[in-house]
């Protein structure tokens, strides 16, 4: 973890002891080099070290002197090769605990911005109950022998929508809720009182879609298939949630609804949703790319909700997280400690979890169901460690920030990755290219920069996000 004080030079924290590194030459070339960036605050800018995600914050009438005189390049040197070390780690060295399970192919709403094709959602096939169990029991036994015994994988049941199949998604929660940790993502509209109590009994988190606070404009993206709005039945389901510490709400930010951002972050924090996601539109399959916003537009829109959230927060003393800008925080502060894993490259896909489709095939991600090319293989008839080995997984595990182009010179490659390695293939032509946003994610590090200048950062995180982490690195101005 990295947590300097609002006036400290620069700081690194995380949770393991920091080992002794090599001796390094400093401003030579030969050793780290930090890049100066403007973050857009008035007092501060910011030194990054971009191998190794290493960042300080500066006053701006300090700089010469901070670089001249050596002493933070000095301090950062002896720990430079543990702090590479950790950001090898974690872009190498995890292993898959997690699947992203698709017990159906149906839905029954039409997204517009749906990555699964639309002839798969409207006509496609449940796994049978049967066949459900089978693939619990497979996955079962794959985890039991590559991950640590104290260590409880997780299924997140996801879509298409799984709760269309809910006998047996609900059987394997109650056949297995000791074994994994589960979660489902659902567009709630079968969300009634008896599922909420059995999933909430077992304490399953849970995750709504909701792209607006009135029905027209939810209506615009998220709709049935003859056109009709399901904002009424969501809100329903929401507030059968209420007091559950385990759900969340995702908006996915389109051009259709991004001025109305404040007033969603209005109407979540009214109705005590504890956490959200207000994702950008993933521009894989062409649908989506028709209401994709502006770069710079929808930065302006996302921030300002952020703002409103903070506003929220100090009026009433009750925070709504917004998840995905969260976990741009945590890649600053605190690498290894980020619950998302699309903001690094390589992304999680295929290497911290993977994706299952009804018919057992296997893909690094659900952005890639649809895609016959990114097919690993199948779990009732592959080996799961050759799968994740395979050319289609190797592609997306293997597509490293530093041979993209501009990404590769970015100062900020480690708080971004480029994401998505799906729409940069199908929208922009190859794993080697950029993905639907950049300027987005940058102004998203500057603005976090400027929360850290500012010790407000701690307002946008969950409570007790540092427990059990300490300070290994702190330079005093």
């Amino acid at each position: 973890m990295r947590r300097p004080a609002a006036r400290d030079v620069g700081g690194r924290s995380r949770k393991d002891e920091t080992a002794p590194s090599r001796g390094r030459f400093i401003n030579t070339g030969n050793g780290p080099t930090l890049q100066p960036i403007d973050i857009g605050h008035s007092d501060y800018m910011a030194l990054i070290d971009p191998d190794t995600a290493f960042w300080s914050l500066v006053r701006k009438d300090q700089v010469g002197k901070v670089l001249s005189e050596g002493k933070l390049l000095g301090d950062y040197r002896r720990k430079a090769d543990a702090f590479a070390a950790e950001m090898r780690k974690l872009r190498f060295g995890l292993k898959p605990s997690a699947v992203y399970f698709n017990p159906t192919e149906r839905c029954n709403l039409d997204c517009r911005y749906c990555y699964i094709p639309s002839e798969m959602r409207r006509h496609g096939r449940h796994m049978s109950r049967e066949r459900l169990m089978e693939a619990m029991a497979r996955l079962d036994s794959y985890f039991e022998a590559t991950l640590p015994k104290t260590m409880r994988p997780q299924i997140v049941f996801h879509g298409a929508e799984p709760l269309l199949n809910r006998e047996a998604v609900f059987a394997a929660i109650e056949a297995y809720r000791e074994r994994f940790l589960f979660g489902i993502q659902t567009n709630a509209t079968t969300l009634d009182e008896e599922a909420v109590s059995f999933l909430t009994d077992r304490g399953v988190s849970l995750g709504l879609s909701l792209d607006a606070a009135s029905p027209a404009v939810a209506q615009r993206t998220r709709r049935t298939w003859d056109g009709k709005g399901v904002f009424d039945t969501v809100v329903k389901a929401m507030r059968r949630l209420r007091g559950y510490e385990n759900w969340s709400v995702i908006c996915t930010v389109t051009k259709e609804n991004l001025r109305h951002l404040d007033s969603l972050v209005d109407f979540f924090h009214a109705e005590e949703v504890p956490t959200c996601l207000l994702n950008i539109v993933r521009c894989t399959l062409p649908p989506s790319r028709a209401i994709k916003p502006g770069d710079a537009e929808a930065a302006r829109y996302f921030l300002g909700a952020l703002e409103r959230s903070h506003e929220l927060y100090r009026k009433t003393g009750r925070k709504l997280v917004v998840a995905n800008f969260a976990n741009i925080l945590l890649a600053i502060v605190a690498p290894a400690a980020r619950r998302l894993m699309c903001d690094i490259s390589p992304c999680g896909g295929g290497r911290c979890f993977f994706a299952l489709a009804p018919n057992g095939d296997l893909f690094p991600c659900s952005e890639f169901i649809g895609i016959p090319r990114f097919k690993g293989g199948n779990l009732f008839q592959d080996d799961l460690g050759d799968v994740l080995k395979s050319e289609a997984f190797r592609q997306v595990t293997e597509r490293k920030i530093e041979a993209i182009d501009p990404c590769g010179r970015c100062a900020i490659r480690h708080f971004c990755g480029s994401p998505c390695p799906a729409e940069a293939h199908e929208m922009n032509g190859g794993m080697s290219r950029t993905g639907a946003f950049c300027e987005f994610y940058e102004e998203q590090v500057r603005y976090a920069f400027r929360l850290i200048a500012d010790d407000r950062y701690g307002d946008f995180l969950w409570d007790g996000w540092d427990k059990g982490m300490k300070d290994t690195f702190i330079a005093a101005s």
